[in-house]
């Protein structure tokens, strides 16, 4: 079970430390435990919680009112907002709430009723990819464990792999090739996933090779698919300190294809990218740069990141 200070509870739930200390003195929210010095201290269900009466307040619920109403009518009034229409940034702290209870039902409902109502590309922008942002908080806190990042993981991978399927395989000589990989050792899936179903959905033929590939088998498949362009995120492997060996084995190996990088390993990291690659930032970045794939060319100098 995860531990949180009042500052960890700060940060996960967007709720200022003074206002909670408020809530808990007149309205009873929460009951911290203390420790021998009197420190706050608070658990998985502390944070279910308040990410629920945080919800709801943004939602017009009073405190005063939370405060009188039982577990199960806080959680019936959030399956209600699930199905109004609201912006995806409020469902965020249902997701987070149902991924700490690992309630499938729930996790499943909210995701899906935003895909009707927003369209899938959008769903992924406003809401999948901030509420994975907020894993990573989770996750370096130590407060979550890798049973709940595999439990909404794999919900999600299924979501992106429908979406996928139901998207027309292009065809024809003028139609734009990708292949798309993860770094031998790199097994964070759903970025590439999702860059799988931008390219479909705008009709650019995709070869998919998924976590994990060896350096002498993207060779291959690259000799064999003759791509126009290749991408990667990098989010764990190879290490800083080898990233840009690797950047230059890749640009060695595949001096005539246009090389989209992207992943946290070049937050914060002095990378020189070969000419022919181009660093993204977010994936709506990544949408605006293959809108324009038929329109002008999109490699032309020597990119610094630093």
């Amino acid at each position: 079970m995860g531990q949180y200070s009042i500052k960890e509870l700060e940060q996960l739930t967007g709720i200022k430390a003074h206002t909670i200390r408020i809530w808990e003195m007149r309205y009873g929210i929460l009951k911290p435990k203390r420790s021998e010095t009197n420190i706050r201290t608070y658990d998985d269900d502390d944070l279910k919680h308040i990410l629920n009466v945080s919800l709801l307040n943004q939602n017009g619920f009073k405190i005063s009112k939370i405060a009188c109403m039982t577990s199960c009518q806080i959680g019936d009034a959030i399956l209600g907002l699930s199905e109004n229409k609201e912006e995806c940034p409020h469902q965020i702290s249902g997701l987070v709430s149902a991924m700490v209870e690992m309630n499938e039902e729930r996790f499943d409902k909210i995701l899906s009723t935003v895909i009707l109502q927003k369209g899938f590309e959008a769903t992924v922008n406003l809401l999948v990819l901030p509420f994975l942002k907020k894993i990573g908080v989770l996750w370096q806190t130590g407060n979550i464990n890798p049973a709940h990042e595999h439990f909404v993981s794999n919900i999600i991978r299924q979501k992106f792999i429908v979406a996928i399927d139901g998207q027309i395989i292009p065809s024809g000589s003028n139609v734009p090739r990708f292949i798309l990989f993860l770094p031998e050792g790199e097994l964070h899936e759903l970025g590439i996933l999702f860059m799988q179903y931008l390219l479909r959905s705008r009709q650019i033929r995709v070869l998919y090779l998924g976590q994990n590939l060896p350096l002498a088998d993207l060779i291959k498949a690259y000799e064999g698919f003759q791509p126009n362009y290749l991408g990667t995120i990098i989010t764990s492997v190879p290490a800083r300190d080898q990233l840009q060996v690797y950047l230059n084995d890749l640009a060695e190996h595949f001096p005539g294809c246009g090389f989209f990088v992207s992943g946290y390993q070049f937050v914060c990291n002095e990378i020189m990218l070969p000419t022919n690659f181009k660093y993204i930032g977010d994936m709506q970045a990544f949408s605006k740069e293959i809108d324009k794939l038929k329109v002008e060319p999109i490699f032309s100098k020597e990119i610094i990141l630093s």
